[in-house]
């Protein structure tokens, strides 16, 4: 394997790694790091932005590879913002400090090592072998298993040659932040027993537990779980989550039913827990905890199952989810409705039956109206019911607020209230067609029908009134608002980056507040009119083999904003190849691109097919390419699903 390796790394393209450009290093002690001072090591540069769900799925991949191999393998994470709030320092220590980053990152704010490593999609890894050279350049999550059996035929090449060097690398953890709370997410208003006033179940995600706050929001009555991040079932003293999120509460005669009435949104963990607050006790009650990445069906592309809505066959317990985020109990759909972040779709819970099911949303991100299974939603994370049983969503990738307009106990359509879509954002009162948020949170229902919004990287909480058409600006000056909550005639905000909550006023007038509409400063690719190639690569990793027992293992779905963009080449179709057709009469536009491929592990059998047996893994990864047309732009565009060399 490791001659093999050595062949391959001679045969392809000698590419010297780009220098490592930025504002600032953290995680080194403050140090700056360049590539000399790498030399010897594996380094795996990991390019993210701490908005994107799919960024944060990668960190968390990588951990058991960074832990295994310690002594010669360094990642860096390059952090590549998309949007304004992400390029503040203050913003970006918070993240690697919420999501425990355990390795140097490097701030890129002006995208200049994201442009030099020609990166187009959150999240990019690129693997930099120990003489400086690339060696691999990877698109989207999944690539752990591959890395795995890369990494030790890089470890063999290397010390062969003696260019390995082993040790300690330069990662400096950073002073640790205490407090009673640590980034704490959504906010849960629990009743009152026997007249008493009612207190306040708060997911404290970055202690990895629940906490019951007393009335003044500061007082902890009593907490569920160890503190310790992990997976375990039973009492409150020993049961752990991994970076709980939203909670439920059920009505009181369904919990006596079923003996607990909260459920829990684990986020990390891509599971629901129900939670007895009267005894502790925590119990498993969906997710098998492994990461969904498709939406359901085999292991073909072809029948993934993309767009279907309904129940999801089988025991609740052995099916995948990904990052739930926010959880409401919907008395007009009568289940738990569930924000699934991780591969933008609105699930749904029968606690009774004990079923799942997809209620929106097809699983491709980006922001479209209109039934419920053409539905494209972007990392959803806030959810609402108004006192008409409608549900309102936030869609914190498109900066949108969105509404499940509910009917005859089904989601009928989809509606968006606020946004344009993925790379449209700002801080606009107003008009609610020309209004703008910034990567919300948070939603909630008032009593006169508007909406109260958690406006996170506005640092700002919103209002939204349907019959105006209007929004307005509640408060301003918050650190990353991450849910609210109408509690008498005032909200509760969960003030994450603070670690507090704390009470906000419902004013007669909000302010009206106009800073303009903003874009995402990732810059638009020169691409030329008429006939447009479009190559997307994959290799299967090493010990994997293409799954073709029904046929190609490949997919394409491509489309555009503005549909108008693409006269040719767009819809869903198998194979990694496509030729466009772009239209000259557009001076701009997104083309969104899903490619997809299905691979297989073991050793093939005699006549070379894949063992019935084997373990399959479906790869996916979704582009939105800001494209601008020029005569003299680009006739065609590749792209890596995954490439090593």
């Amino acid at each position: 394997m490791a001659q093999d390796a050595l062949a391959a790394h001679h045969s392809a393209p000698r590419i010297r790694a780009s220098e490592l450009v930025g504002r600032a290093w953290l995680n080194t002690g403050g140090e700056p790091l360049d590539l000399a001072k790498l030399r010897g090591k594996i380094v795996l540069l990991d390019f993210w932005t701490f908005c994107c769900i799919n960024c944060l799925h990668v960190i968390d991949e990588l951990r058991p590879l960074e832990q295994k191999y310690a002594d010669v393998l360094v990642t860096v994470g390059v952090h590549s913002p998309k949007f304004e709030h992400e390029a503040d320092p203050v913003a970006l220590a918070a993240a690697i400090e919420r999501y425990e980053i355990h390795h140097p990152v490097l701030d890129d704010p002006e995208l200049v090592t994201w442009q030099a490593y020609s990166a187009r999609a959150w999240p990019t890894l690129v693997v930099i072998d120990p003489e400086g050279y690339i060696v691999a350049n990877l698109s989207g999550e999944g690539h752990a298993a591959g890395l795995e059996s890369f990494i030790p035929e890089l470890i063999a090449v290397h010390e062969e040659k003696g260019t390995l060097h082993r040790g300690s690398g330069p990662y400096v953890a950073p002073e640790p932040q205490a407090g009673t709370l640590r980034f704490p997410g959504k906010v849960l208003p629990l009743p009152g027993q026997a007249g008493s006033e009612g207190s306040f179940l708060v997911s404290d995600t970055g202690h990895h537990r629940l906490v019951e706050l007393a009335p003044d929001l500061e007082t902890v009555l009593r907490s569920f779980g160890s503190g310790t991040k992990g997976f375990a079932d039973g009492p409150a003293e020993t049961a752990q989550f991994n970076e709980p999120q939203g909670m439920a509460l059920l009505p009181a005669e369904l919990a006596e039913q079923l003996g607990y009435d909260v459920v829990v949104a684990d986020s990390v963990n891509h599971r629901l827990r129900g939670l007895s607050t009267a005894t502790g006790q925590v119990r498993s009650l969906a997710g098998s905890g492994v990461q969904r990445l498709l939406d359901a069906g085999p292991n073909t592309v072809d029948d993934a199952g993309e767009g279907a809505l309904g129940e999801l066959p089988g025991d609740p317990l052995g099916i995948a989810l990904s990052s739930p985020w926010d959880l409401i109990y919907s008395k007009a759909l009568g289940q738990v409705v569930i924000a699934m972040a991780g591969v933008h779709q609105i699930f749904g819970y029968d606690p009774v039956a004990g079923r799942l099911g997809i209620l929106a949303g097809t699983g491709l991100e980006g922001l479209l109206d209109g039934a419920a299974e053409q539905a494209w939603f972007a990392q959803p994370s806030g959810l609402a019911e108004d006192a008409a049983g409608d549900i309102w969503v936030a869609d914190s990738e498109t900066s949108a607020v969105r509404v499940l307009r509910i009917a005859e106990g089904r989601v009928a359509r989809v509606e968006t209230a606020i946004g344009e879509g993925l790379f449209d954002f700002g801080f606009r009162d107003g008009a609610a067609e020309q209004a703008r948020l910034q990567h919300p949170l948070g939603v909630a229902a008032l009593p006169d029908g508007s909406v109260a919004i958690a406006d996170t990287y506005n640092g700002a909480v919103r209002r939204y009134d349907p019959v105006a058409g209007t929004v307005s600006t509640l408060a301003r000056g918050l650190l990353e608002p991450s849910d609210v909550l109408l509690d008498g005639e005032l909200l509760i905000v969960v003030e994450a980056n603070k670690h507090q909550l704390i009470r906000v006023p419902l004013p007669k007038e909000a302010l009206q507040v106009d800073e303009g509409a903003a874009q995402t400063q990732r810059p638009a690719t020169e691409v030329a009119a008429g006939e447009f190639t479009l190559k997307v690569r994959f290799s299967a990793p090493t010990g994997q083999k293409l799954d073709d027992r029904w046929g190609d293992p490949t997919q394409l779905k491509i489309s555009s904003t503005p549909p108008e963009l693409l006269l040719g080449g767009d819809g869903t179709s198998t194979g990694l190849n496509r030729i466009l057709t772009l239209n000259g009469e557009i001076p701009e536009g997104i083309l969104h691109i899903t490619a997809r491929a299905a691979a297989c592990d073991g050793p093939e059998t005699a006549d070379g097919e894949i063992p019935d047996h084997a373990a399959c893994h479906l790869y996916q990864q979704d582009w939105g390419i800001p494209v601008r047309l020029n005569s003299a732009g680009d006739t065609g565009l590749a792209l890596d699903l995954r490439g090593m060399n």
